[in-house]
């Protein structure tokens, strides 16, 4: 059976001379050199980007949006007679709805059934979705502001001239512009698909989806 030959490491010549005790002190070349572990490496950086995504309002949200607004306005024309009296010119942007006023005002209580007809079949179905509900109720909550100064003009019963007069003609031109400012601010926030924040009005909707 033959033998494996042990392998030898042959020291070079200027070793060989040092042979002694002090030939194991001297240090080994490849000692110095310092070998960072691979925990201690940094690990290269990765770049990570966020995509900003959009989602744009249905075009049916947007037509029931804008179409909700109409409600007060056609009940807060009445509350305008004032100032088309005084300024007729202010009367000519609303000429093309008066055929459609005259027509609703034909049906009896359409007031009324529009109203529930919103509240029922928009506000409160749960598969519309809540910018199209949100939207319906700014515009019956609006509308139902216009309810309280008729209840006021009744109550009190202001004459046919003097400062009673005067004042209510004020506040009912003040009411009217208001419910044209919120109308346009309305039907063009819901065209554009943005959610429009009607001043007394936006907190009290958000309140009753909440």
């Amino acid at each position: 059976m033959a033998s494996i030959p042990l392998l030898r490491l042959s020291l070079p010549l200027h070793h060989r001379q040092h042979s002694g005790p002090t030939a194991l002190l001297l240090p080994h070349p490849l000692k110095h050199t310092l070998i960072s572990p691979p925990s201690l490496r940094q690990a290269p950086r990765k770049t990570t980007t966020t995509k900003c995504t959009y989602t744009p309002t249905p075009a049916t949200d947007r037509l029931i949006s804008a179409a909700a607004y109409f409600l007060p306005l056609f009940n807060g024309l009445q509350y305008g007679r004032f100032l088309f009296a005084q300024y007729p010119i202010l009367a000519a942007p609303f000429q093309p709805l008066f055929p459609l006023l005259s027509l609703y005002h034909s049906v009896p209580s359409a007031s009324f059934v529009t109203f529930f007809g919103l509240y029922l079949g928009v506000v409160k179905n749960p598969n519309l979705s809540r910018y199209v509900r949100f939207n319906a109720l700014q515009a019956l909550v609006l509308d139902v502001l216009l309810v309280l100064p008729v209840l006021v003009q009744r109550i009190f019963t202001p004459g046919r001239s003097g400062i009673a007069l005067k004042l209510t003609a004020w506040a009912y031109s003040g009411l009217f512009m208001f419910v044209v400012a919120c109308f346009v601010y309305g039907l063009v926030s819901s065209v554009l698909g943005k959610t429009p924040y009607l001043p007394l009005v936006a907190e009290a909707a958000g309140r009753q989806l909440d």
